[in-house]
């Protein structure tokens, strides 16, 4: 083969494999740009774009006339990417002063490779704008060439944030509760309520370059739900009033704890839930958890003489006896091997009923009880809302205790008829009272009047259940009797109001040491209502 062919062949041969090149790369070509171009570019776009959470605000607690027990606020997480901070001693020399935090810290934190450290958990959005404000400032001087030696302040970001607030502070923070560090209910309402409370996260897609957002690129896909609004029925006038009452009472008499429940008898609706000591819901740092509680429905005790209005009040139902029925009332009476006594000594006296509920004598109440069998006694206490949850609306709620009658003992039918030997909260006590006010007619306790949804769409509750449990004449009958304790020869003369006709009654009874298995110290209380 001569030479001049041998390179022609040479020539054909490379012209055939770029063709076979040329080729294959045509393929790739029209398989990048047709047939996966779609594909290729939702990768592309996918890799580039970055999701984020929109926080949704929690619904606010109020109290029946719309003010704010507690309430979310619009607030900013300060955050550094520290890949992009250039200028750390000038960037922590600006920040420092306006996030009130020590610029020989900061300037630690800006230095790293973290693209996300938080600077300040919570600040107020007039704060980031601040820093923002001085930021561009800055930068606008460089971009001026104003400085030759400096440098752009980049670095800082903000997470839009809400954080809880209890503007009333101590003002019926056991109903309340707070919320923990995550957000969650932790304690009362914000607790049982947790989930009516919470919010529906939104989210929103941003383009992502070097680890910063494009200008421009942020798109909202899903809007955040606003958490619903739970309004009370206390009202917040009313519960200030019974707060100040109940604190100026236990300091004055040295007592460990008090408690006032205020209640609308006809509707069932609790207006004040006071408890002192009380805690700050927004600080609960340092604070005995034992203050979270609500006394008033996680806490039992022997309710002692009030009672007696129960027992009362069965007897009179059953016929039999009357208010002005006079009784033989000795000091002391003998049952089962065991001796009770009342508060003082006293001789052999005639008392009628009413004259025996005005000084609160325990053998005459005792001697009332008898006038009905156990199961007769122990049905009313049933009928009253003894050892049955009040169903108020408050989490945590106890029932108290009462034995059936099969467990009776010779000694428990006296006991129970002065007001021992079975236990109460002071919510289901007081709803005693209102049935005897309401003539007659128990309805459940509430402390939720209604909900609103994020749109501001209000649902009232539900009515409240009601219950006979005696008559309205045995009610009128038990209110008259009543009357006499608030007076000058009865146990609450001090609970006279001049104008109003005032009816409730006293009670002292030992408190159950469960450790000792024995009775130490004592729990006070008057229950009443006006105008009787």
């Amino acid at each position: 083969m001569s030479h001049h062919k041998l390179v022609e062949k040479r020539i054909s041969y490379l012209v055939a494999i770029s063709l076979v090149i040329l080729l294959a790369f045509a393929v790739r070509l029209i398989d990048i740009q047709g047939v996966r171009a779609a594909g290729l570019a939702n990768k592309a776009e996918n890799e580039l774009t970055k999701k984020s959470v929109i926080m949704a605000p929690r619904g606010a607690i109020t109290d029946i006339n719309g003010t704010e027990f507690a309430r979310s606020v619009s607030a900013y997480r300060i955050l550094v990417d520290q890949v992009i901070v250039d200028h750390p001693k000038a960037l922590a020399e600006l920040a420092a002063p306006i996030l009130d935090v020590d610029q020989s810290w900061l300037k630690e934190q800006l230095i790293g490779e973290r693209r996300y450290v938080v600077i300040s958990q919570a600040v107020k959005p007039e704060v980031w704008r601040k820093l923002e404000a001085a930021i561009d400032s800055y930068n606008e001087t460089v971009a001026k060439g104003e400085n030759k030696l400096a440098k752009r302040l980049m670095g800082f970001f903000a997470e839009r944030i809400y954080v809880r607030e209890y503007p009333e502070g101590e003002l019926a923070a056991a109903v309340i509760g707070f919320i923990n560090r995550a957000g969650v209910g932790a304690a009362g309402l914000e607790y049982s309520m947790n989930s009516t409370l919470t919010g529906i996260d939104g989210l929103y897609t941003y383009a992502n370059a070097a680890g910063a957002i494009i200008p421009g690129t942020q798109k909202i896909t899903a809007e955040a739900v606003r958490g619903n609004t739970v309004k009370l029925t206390i009202d917040r006038d009313v519960q200030w009033v019974a707060q100040e009452a109940i604190r100026t009472v236990v300091k004055s008499s040295r007592a460990l704890s008090g408690t006032v429940v205020v209640m609308d008898p006809k509707t069932g609706q609790v207006l004040a839930h006071a408890t002192y000591p009380s805690f700050t819901p927004g600080d609960t740092k340092g604070v005995d958890p034992y203050r979270w509680q609500n006394p008033s429905v996680q806490e039992v005790y022997e309710p002692g003489s009030t009672g007696k209005v129960m027992t009362i009040a069965a007897a009179v139902e059953e016929g039999k006896i009357s208010p002005e029925t006079v009784m033989t009332i000795p000091w002391k009476l003998k049952r089962s091997n065991k001796t009770f006594r009342d508060h003082e000594k006293h001789p052999t006296q005639k008392l009628t009923l009413t004259g025996a509920l005005a000084v609160s004598s325990n053998t005459g109440a005792i001697k009332v009880g008898e006038m009905l069998s156990n199961d007769t006694l122990h049905s009313y206490l049933k009928k009253f809302g003894i050892a049955e949850k009040a169903n108020s609306g408050l989490p945590g709620e106890e029932t108290g205790k009462l034995l059936d009658v099969k467990d009776w003992s010779g000694t428990t039918a006296p006991t129970v008829a002065f007001g021992q030997g079975y236990s109460l909260t002071a919510l289901q006590a007081t709803s005693v009272f209102a049935t005897i006010a309401n003539d007659g007619l128990r309805v459940t306790p509430t402390v939720i009047a209604g909900i609103s949804d994020g749109a501001g769409r209000y649902t009232p509750a539900s009515q409240q259940k009601s219950v006979r449990v005696i008559s309205p004449d045995t009610a009128k009958k038990m209110r008259l009797m009543m009357e006499s304790v608030a007076t000058n020869r009865g146990t609450a003369a001090s609970a006279a109001i001049e104008g109003y006709r005032v009816a409730g009654k006293t009670g002292t009874a030992q408190r159950y040491n469960p450790k000792c298995g024995c009775y130490s110290g004592y729990t006070a209380s008057f229950i009443g209502f006006a105008p009787a």
